[in-house]
């Protein structure tokens, strides 16, 4: 049975500056066909993210929540190897905006590079110039690389 976990962290904190050798960008309708390709296989058994075609990146695009300053893509030679892509949820009546992590990858051959983490970093710092002060992710309870990388940027 699979089990996925939300994990939440305060913004309120100052964040260490990405460290990257890669140049960090934002998503252009251009990335699109490239995006999606790397997508698939950074999650190609995942039942939720993988096997997409372009028409599940189209449908989220046209979102209310979209924003592509929001959606980082990372690149090595012009090539995407990595992205982090945010979400803003406004609809808690209450409470303020909450940012999520909406999803990230980064390609397996770069995996251990601190290229998620760069890109945690900069989604992070992204939410904070927005004046948000929560962010929530999800994840897999069995993603064990994901949630080291997580709690040790204070998901919880």
């Amino acid at each position: 049975m699979r089990t996925i976990l939300k994990l939440h962290r305060s913004l309120i904190a100052q964040f260490p500056e990405p460290v990257t050798a890669t140049e960090i960008t934002t998503f252009k309708s251009a990335d699109a066909e490239e995006w999606l390709a790397l997508n698939n296989k950074i999650f190609i058994a995942h039942p939720d993210q993988g096997d997409w075609v372009m028409q599940d990146l189209t449908n989220r695009m046209k979102e209310s929540w979209f924003d592509a300053d929001g959606f980082f893509l990372a690149r090595d030679k012009g090539e995407i190897i990595g992205f982090c892509w945010t979400k803003i949820h406004h609809d808690r009546v209450n409470e303020g905006a909450i940012g999520e992590i909406y999803v990230i990858g980064v390609n397996p051959g770069t995996q251990s590079s601190g290229l998620g983490k760069a890109l945690m970093l900069t989604a992070l710092r992204y939410f904070q110039t927005k004046e948000i002060k929560e962010s929530m992710l999800y994840v897999d309870a069995d993603n064990h690389a994901a949630l080291i990388l997580y709690k040790k940027l204070g998901f919880n």
